[in-house]
C-alpha cells in the first residue's frame, strides 16, 4: 500500500500544537522526530537493555502524517490547507520554519494498527476510555470520559491537559460558567460539565472543532444546549470577543503554548467576571516565568503554580 507523506520540518515546543491543529482538518497519526531525552517512562517502555546513545536536543522537530494514495483526499488541496493552518499559527507563536515536504512510502502498518497501544487509562480517578474498549463490570459505577485518541491533548494523556483537569475541580462550583479557549476536541469543557459546571463555551480556530466537540460531547451524555461553540480568533477578532461575551465567565481555561498565552492574558481578562479565575497551562518548564509576568501585567493575581514532569499550570484570579 502507498501513502503520501506529509512532512513538516518545525521546532520542538510547536510539535503539540500543530499536531493538534491538523488533527482537527483529518491529518491523525502523527510520526514525531526530535532529539528530545526520552522520560524514564518512555525509557521502561523501549524494552531493552542498552539505550541507543541519544544526540544533544538542537530544539528541531519534523512531523509527519500520511495519506493512503487511493483514498479520496485531493493531496494538492490538503497540503493547501496545511499552509494556511501554518500560517495561521504563525501570527500567534515561533514554529520555527514550518516547511513542508511531500514525499511518497510504503507498507505504513502502524498507521492501521496503533490502536492496539492505547488502553482505557486513568487520570486520577477519571476512568478515560477510547470507543473500541469495553468498560469493565468492575469500573461501570466510576466517572468514566468517553475519548477517542488522536493527539495527545485530545485525550487527556498529557501533561498539560491533567493539569488543568485538576485546576478545573478546584474551583468549579454548580453556578460556574465556563470559557475553554482552544477547545480542540472539548476534553477540559466537557469534563468541567461532568464536574458540575453551569455551562461552557468554546473557542477555536479551526472549523472542525465543532464537529469534535458535537461528537465527543453526544457520546458524553452532555447537554447540547449547555456546551457551545465560537470558531474565531478571539484576540485579534473583536467580533469574536463580542460574542463570546464580556465579565461573562466564572473560570476561563486555556491549554495553549506559552507563545499564544502572553498575547491572550490582557484580552481575555475582559471576558472574566470579577473574582473569576484563569487557568492556563501548555507552558513548558523554561517559559513559566513569561507567562507569570504576563498574568501579572494583565492585573490579575496568582494563586498558585503547579507542576507536571516538565510542564506548568498557572492558576489566577481578577480581583
Amino acid at each position: 500500500m502507498k501513502w503520501t507523506r506529509i512532512q513538516i520540518k518545525t521546532i520542538t515546543d510547536a510539535e503539540d500544537i500543530i499536531i493538534s491543529t491538523l488533527y482537527d482538518i483529518g491529518l491523525e497519526g502523527a510520526q514525531i522526530e526530535d532529539k528530545i531525552p526520552l522520560t524514564p517512562l518512555e525509557k521502561e517502555q523501549m524494552f531493552v537493555d542498552i539505550m541507543p546513545q541519544a544526540e544533544s536536543d538542537d530544539g528541531i522537530a519534523y512531523l509527519s502524517f500520511f495519506v493512503e494514495q487511493d483514498s479520496d483526499v485531493n493531496i494538492d488541496e490538503l497540503v493547501e490547507q496545511v499552509k494556511q493552518e501554518l500560517e495561521d499559527l504563525k501570527m500567534f507563536m515561533d514554529i520555527g520554519e514550518g516547511t513542508i515536504t511531500i514525499s511518497e512510502t510504503e507498507d505504513l502498518d502502524w498507521i492501521n494498527n496503533w490502536k492496539q497501544f492505547f488502553h482505557q487509562f486513568y487520570i486520577d480517578d477519571i476512568l478515560v476510555v477510547p470507543s473500541w474498549e469495553e468498560i469493565k463490570e468492575e469500573d461501570k459505577d466510576k466517572m468514566i470520559l468517553h475519548i477517542d485518541p488522536g493527539t495527545a491533548f485530545g485525550t487527556g494523556m498529557h501533561e498539560t491537559t491533567q493539569l488543568c483537569i485538576r485546576q478545573l475541580r478546584k474551583y468549579i462550583t454548580p453556578e460556574t460558567v465556563l470559557l475553554d479557549v482552544g477547545t480542540g476536541s472539548g476534553i477540559l469543557a466537557i469534563l468541567s460539565l461532568m464536574f458540575g459546571a453551569k455551562s461552557a463555551v468554546g473557542t477555536d480556530l479551526d472549523p472542525c472543532a465543532v464537529e469534535a466537540v458535537r461528537e465527543n460531547s453526544e457520546v458524553n451524555g452532555i447537554d447540547s444546549e449547555k456546551f457551545s461553540m465560537m470558531i474565531g480568533n478571539i484576540i485579534t477578532e473583536k467580533e469574536v470577543q463580542d460574542k463570546v461575551g464580556y465579565e461573562c465567565y466564572d473560570i476561563v481555561v486555556a491549554n495553549i503554548l506559552a507563545d499564544v498565552l502572553v498575547p491572550l492574558t490582557p484580552v481575555i481578562v475582559n471576558q472574566m467576571k470579577k473574582g473569576g479565575i484563569y487557568i492556563t497551562s501548555g507552558i513548558i518548564d523554561d517559559k513559566e516565568e513569561t507567562v507569570v509576568e504576563a498574568v501579572k501585567a494583565a492585573g490579575l493575581e496568582v494563586l498558585e503554580v503547579t507542576y507536571q514532569g516538565e510542564w506548568v499550570s498557572v492558576t489566577a484570579r481578577k480581583n
